[in-house]
Parts: C-alpha cells; sequence; structure tokens
C-alpha cells in the first residue's frame, strides 16, 4: 500500500481531503486602496519637483523612474494582504474541518472541529455589496459554540457543498434559512403536523 500525498502539514495518515475553500477576494481590498495609492507617490514627487523649480524640468526617464519606484512599493504594501488572503483557507476531510488564517505574515491561527460536532450549517448575504460581489457569511452551530466565517466566496454554494458532505460523512446537520431560529422552525414543523 503506496502512502498518500499530503495536502496540509497536519494531515493524518488515513484522512482524506474532500473540499478546500477560502475567503472572497475582497477581502484584500484595504491593502489594495494603500498599495494604489502608493502608485501615486512618484507622480505626485515630480509634479512637485516641476512646480518647485519651474526652470529645470524632470526629464521622462526621471518621471517613469520614479513611477517604478511607487509601483514597487505599492506592492511591498499589497504583499500582506494577498499573504493573508492566500494561506487563509478552509479545508473539509473526512473527519474534520480546519479552518487556517493567516494574519499578516507572522502570525497564523488553526481551528480544528471534528465533522461530528457540527450540528447546523446556516449562510446569509446580507446588503447590497454581498449581492453584487456574490460573498456572505457562513454559520455553524457546533457542541463547542458558533463558529461564524466571514466573507466567504458563494457561500450557498459552500453551504450546501458542507451539508452534503456532512451527510455522506453520516453526520446529522441540518440547515434553517439565515435569522430563522431552530425553535420557530420546531414550532412551525409541530403546527403542519
Amino acid at each position: 500500500m503506496s502512502k498518500s500525498h499530503k495536502y496540509f502539514a497536519d494531515q493524518m495518515d488515513d484522512e482524506n481531503v474532500l473540499y478546500v475553500f477560502r475567503k472572497h477576494p475582497i477581502v484584500m481590498r484595504k491593502g489594495l486602496v494603500i498599495g494604489l495609492g502608493a502608485l501615486l507617490i512618484g507622480p505626485l514627487y515630480t509634479l512637485a519637483l516641476t512646480y518647485a523649480r519651474p526652470d529645470n524640468y524632470r526629464s521622462i526617464g526621471f518621471f517613469f523612474m520614479s513611477l517604478l519606484i511607487s509601483f514597487g512599493i505599492g506592492l511591498v504594501l499589497y504583499f500582506p494582504s494577498w499573504i493573508s488572503w492566500f494561506y487563509s483557507v478552509f479545508i473539509v476531510t473526512d473527519q474534520r474541518l480546519i479552518q487556517i488564517t493567516q494574519k499578516g505574515l507572522f502570525h497564523r491561527s488553526v481551528v480544528d472541529i471534528g465533522l461530528s460536532q457540527i450540528q447546523m450549517v446556516n449562510y446569509e448575504v446580507a446588503g447590497l455589496q454581498e449581492t453584487l460581489l456574490g460573498f456572505g457569511t457562513i454559520m455553524m452551530q457546533t457542541y463547542l459554540g458558533d463558529l461564524i466565517i466571514h466573507d466567504i466566496h458563494h457561500p450557498a454554494k459552500i453551504q450546501k457543498k458542507l451539508l452534503g458532505i456532512l451527510r455522506d460523512q453520516g453526520v446529522m446537520a441540518s440547515s434553517y434559512p439565515a435569522g430563522k431560529s431552530s425553535a420557530n422552525t420546531n414550532k412551525e414543523e409541530s403546527d403542519e403536523a
């Protein structure tokens, strides 16, 4: 029997990865705005020098060199946001759900929940921005407490996939529309009977 490929460092030998997903790229918006703002440094510097010394105009080469330096500064400022997005993943195996959250370059946190601990998986898409860009919040009720994951890309599709995995693994999980409590749903079910 050959040893199977490991997709992440903490993967057990008898564990199979079933699904991997991450947050929507919108979580990088702050780094993107700062990085794009840094692109203005070189052209504004060239413009300031031109107005400060009108008799000594800067060359086109100086302008493009300052623009290139601004581009480098913008990439450096944007890079931590990209690292945080790219290395923050959610891994669903046949045994557990692992949430790996990278915060900047040097901080990583890991949440590990057994599939048998998950009771409910719900999602919510609230507001114009979330509706237009297709992201929302996944809410998981577990025996240990609630796990709320914000800014998830296509939350309805991911909720459906998670529920399918839970059912395939023999875990009883239910889903209710966002904002509807299980007490209200149980009452409605008893009223119908």
